[in-house]
């Protein structure tokens, strides 16, 4: 059904908060397997992530146990990974901002990641109920936008993204089609190069909560930067 608005929401340090859940399972391989092999499975998932262009946790644990194929403590992990409660990492006033933009729109998740693990971490924190079972996942979002736009057809959309690559990307595309906003939360998005590298978005938020202080009126005003774009003091 053609939607006036669309809402489209990244997850990993966006809504949920995805640095607590790395330094948590850091810990929890530190404990379980120690420091080098630590160190290993960090090193695996970054080798992924460049190869895939997204985070692949479990991914990088199979890589880990073709090197460490008897480890015994293998298995907590996975069981780590799978039981995490990912519903205490939504980062404050998440769902309260998913439930305020109903009233203009359709919120929907548009995410990045394996076909396994994220949309378990979205079932799990409470995302897919939030938004109706309203969720995309991709390999790389920014290139299947027709296919987001055929799926959730609107007049105009709001994508709320952590990453300004993603955002200025976007932005490119469909112009003022798009309002573009940035929640200033996890590591990429305090990154002095990455903030050096990329124009800023239409609206830029200390915290995803501030997301309830904009209107309609001012997201879509700031589409074309008609408004004074929200920045940091």
């Amino acid at each position: 059904m053609h939607q006036s608005v669309v809402f489209l929401f990244d997850v990993d340090n966006t809504l949920l908060d995805n640095d607590r859940v790395a330094a948590d399972l850091k810990r929890h391989l530190e404990t379980e397997v120690g420091h080098e092999r630590q160190q290993r499975y960090w090193a695996f998932f970054e080798e992924l992530r460049a190869e895939l262009g997204y985070a692949d946790y479990l991914g990088a644990l199979q890589r880990y146990r073709s090197e460490y194929p008897r480890d015994p403590h293998l298995l907590t992990v996975s069981d780590f990974l799978i039981e995490y409660h990912f519903a205490n990492r939504l980062f404050p006033n998440s769902l309260d901002v998913l439930d305020y933009v109903k009233q203009y729109g359709r919120p929907v998740i548009l995410s990045d990641g394996d076909v396994v693990f994220q949309p378990l971490k979205i079932r799990r924190s409470g995302l897919f109920d939030a938004v109706n079972g309203d969720v995309l996942i991709y390999i790389h979002k920014e290139f299947e936008l027709d296919d987001v736009a055929e799926r959730y057809p609107a007049d105009s959309y709001v994508l709320v993204d952590d990453k300004l690559r993603i955002l200025t990307a976007v932005k490119k595309l469909w112009g003022n089609r798009v309002t573009t906003v940035f929640p200033r939360q996890g590591h990429y998005a305090v990154d002095a190069k990455i903030l050096a590298t990329y124009p800023p978005a239409d609206i830029t938020l200390n915290r995803i909560g501030e997301l309830v202080d904009y209107d309609l009126h001012a997201l879509r005003e700031a589409a074309d930067g008609t408004d004074g774009r929200a920045a940091l003091a």
